[in-house]
């Protein structure tokens, strides 16, 4: 494994501005965190509803709501060409530019994510010639054909579908698809398998696993489910009140967590015979 990271996160702060005029105090999200990504590695973001886990991934592509702000901190990413970029200082369209061609981002709620008024074909189309200066229609076409197939889904029925003609696992399988049409270095996936039943989760895990070999992108995901994360992960990094308080390779957390906090989230995990919480060990082997 390249030993140079292609993703810098150093002190990063985020803060939710709150109502001035009543003399409310801005909410910190995120608080100062730091961490690297390297070529083809997988992080997990794990933790409780509300410790920062969106903000942060949202953050790194500077997609933040318009009452979010970065206040603090670097994020520097490594292009293909060993070239240096810093994000928080990169204008608007440029950074524009970046996201899907280098990184892409698969959003939480896929029905959400769609224009409903737009088929399938001319949302994927967007994508391209927004990113594609002088993209023909012939390479539009291959590129959505062959994105579509990668993530076992028929092109011909699904580009001249609109978005609410498809279920809920062909539209979390066609966000992937619109995710990796540029082949980003970096995917960032934010609960991917949200809202869906737990045969077309296992199909959606499966696939995000066989992509990532595949395609040999880096990965970002953010999830509650710990099975989840010691499946995908390469390491996983613990949030808590906006600060991420462990971060390691997925087995040593797992196995031998070290903040209190990651403890209590692994003997959280139910057990099939209700005897309890399990282990470290016992969670990631179930």
């Amino acid at each position: 494994m390249d030993a140079q990271p292609i993703l810098k996160v150093e002190d990063l702060t985020v803060e939710y501005r709150s109502d001035e005029r009543r003399g409310a105090p801005s909410l910190r999200a995120v608080n100062r965190v730091s961490f690297e990504l390297l070529p083809h590695e997988s992080i997990a973001l794990i933790g409780e509803s509300g410790c920062g886990k969106t903000t942060l991934a949202l953050s790194l592509l500077r997609l933040l709501p318009k009452i979010a702000e970065i206040t603090e901190g670097t994020i520097t990413y490594r292009d293909r060409a060993g070239r240096t970029i810093d994000l928080r200082g990169l204008p608007e369209p440029a950074m524009r530019r970046f996201r899907w061609s280098e990184a892409a981002i698969v959003f939480q709620g896929a029905m959400n994510s769609f224009n409903p008024v737009l088929k399938i074909r001319d949302q994927m189309a967007d994508t391209m010639r927004d990113h594609r200066d002088g993209i023909s229609r012939r390479e539009i076409t291959e590129r959505a054909e062959h994105a579509l197939r990668e993530v076992d889904l028929e092109p011909g029925r699904v580009l001249r579908a609109y978005p609410h003609e498809l279920s809920g696992g062909m539209r979390q399988r066609v966000l992937i698809a619109m995710a990796i049409l540029l082949e980003p270095q970096i995917l960032v996936l934010d609960e991917p398998t949200t809202a869906l039943d737990i045969l077309t989760q296992r199909r959606i895990v499966d696939l995000i696993y066989d992509l990532h070999e595949r395609l040999d992108f880096a990965m970002i995901f953010v999830s509650h489910d710990l099975a989840v994360a010691a499946e995908l992960a390469t390491r996983v990094a613990t949030m808590y009140d906006g600060e991420m308080v462990e971060v390691g390779d997925v087995r040593d957390v797992f196995y031998r967590p070290q903040h209190p906090y990651t403890r209590k989230l692994i003997e959280s995990v139910p057990t099939l015979t209700g005897a309890g919480p399990r282990s470290g060990q016992e969670a990631h082997d179930g």
